[in-house]
């Protein structure tokens, strides 16, 4: 095997497409500035105890482990930061008040989530810690929408959806609390006839919910539906109702509900969502409400969120045009070098070409030359 090849599903960012991927990661986090959020950066190691406390089969069965030389002990290299995320606010800031933080950082998949996925997605995302009100779930699912707006994406769909409905269907039923995570992953699939074999032992109202619930997608009229057919608990209709508010709360975003759309339902506790947008069938961005996932740290705190992979994203932009620029020659005079660092003060980029190498600057668009006439460098226009 040729020395480079690299793993599958792992490949390197060359320097037009990182150009995109850097533009939009300081985009978006100067976004996330102006809403209030703060930027922390957890270590791309812990060990797996604080790792993947809270986060559920998924995130353990997506996380690289390896043993750490200077203690012996399993550390992991994270395949996700939300937890991370939760652990600062829980443990390290320890504020009694509403906290906003933002993170930006790559993270490791044992497998690819597509047939096309990276294995390293540069993941980044924000978090409302402190608030257990549905404004918090709107401002988060608005922050992701405008995120996407300041990506160029005009074109998105909005997929809401609720745990509340499943607990609360589960929790009225002891032998339907026995086969929990079974079901969830049948209603993930939307797989009828392991439904029915599953809900075999279950009282008909819970049976009839639990296999109503995979038909239970679409437009918003959904929520109509579900309020004749699923049962009167209140939990369900807690749910129906955060769910018909957050819809009203969407702007012009195309929305629809999928009620068993059930990904990350082992920390998840309250209304979710997914972002879709044109040419890729995978959610770009998904987010939802955790608030369970603090209390393993110490101190269990309201909490929602979203996140999204910027490799991906930037992915599905057209590809970035050469930048303007400014050429100027090899040349140690003292007077080109100050006039140089003048220019780049001003946010110009300026390239020194070297000697036989004129032409040979791929990633620019050089339109101007800085050429010395009578004794001053000036900026010529080349046409």
């Amino acid at each position: 095997m040729p020395n480079w090849l690299l793993p599958e599903n792992i490949a390197d960012v060359l320097p037009s497409e990182a150009r995109k991927v850097e533009q939009l990661r300081r985009a978006i986090l100067d976004r996330f500035r102006s809403y209030g959020y703060e930027l922390v950066m957890p270590p791309l190691l812990e060990y797996v105890e604080s790792l993947l406390t809270g986060a559920g089969q998924d995130v353990d069965l997506r996380t690289f482990k390896l043993i750490d030389q200077l203690s012996g002990r399993t550390i992991g290299i994270r395949a996700d930061m939300t937890t991370q995320v939760a652990r600062i606010d829980a443990h390290l800031l320890n504020r009694t008040g509403v906290t906003r933080l933002c993170y930006a950082g790559s993270v490791l998949h044992t497998k690819p989530f597509g047939l096309h996925a990276t294995r390293e997605p540069l993941q980044i995302g924000a978090e409302i810690y402190g608030h257990a009100g549905l404004e918090a779930d709107a401002e988060i699912q608005q922050l992701a929408l405008v995120t996407l707006a300041l990506a160029g994406f005009d074109q998105v769909r909005l997929d809401l959806c609720h745990v509340g409905v499943i607990r609360a269907i589960i929790g009225a039923d002891s032998e339907a609390g026995k086969v929990e995570a079974e079901l969830v992953s049948l209603l993930r699939a939307k797989d009828l006839p392991g439904l029915r074999e599953v809900t075999a032992a279950c009282n008909p109202e819970t049976r009839d919910a639990l296999l109503a619930l995979p038909g239970l997608y679409g437009e918003v009229d959904v929520l109509d539906r579900a309020r004749v057919i699923l049962p009167r608990l209140p939990g369900i209709t807690t749910a129906l109702d955060e769910l018909q508010e957050l819809v009203r709360l969407a702007g012009s975003a195309a929305v629809a509900v999928d009620l068993a759309d059930l990904r990350g339902y082992q920390y998840e506790s309250g209304a979710t969502f997914a972002l879709y947008v044109p040419n890729l069938p995978n959610a770009v961005a998904r987010g939802g409400r955790y608030d369970h996932v603090g209390e393993a740290f110490g101190r269990a705190r309201p909490a929602t969120g979203f996140s999204m992979d910027l490799r991906e994203l930037a992915r599905l932009l057209p590809m970035a045009s050469p930048e303007r620029s400014i050429r100027a020659p090899w040349n140690q005079d003292l007077q080109l070098h100050a006039r140089l660092a003048q220019l780049r003060a001003a946010g110009e980029i300026v390239i020194q070409a070297l000697p036989g190498h004129d032409d040979e600057l791929e990633e620019f668009d050089c339109d101007r030359a800085l050429v010395l006439e009578n004794g001053n460098w000036i900026i010529k226009n080349l046409g």
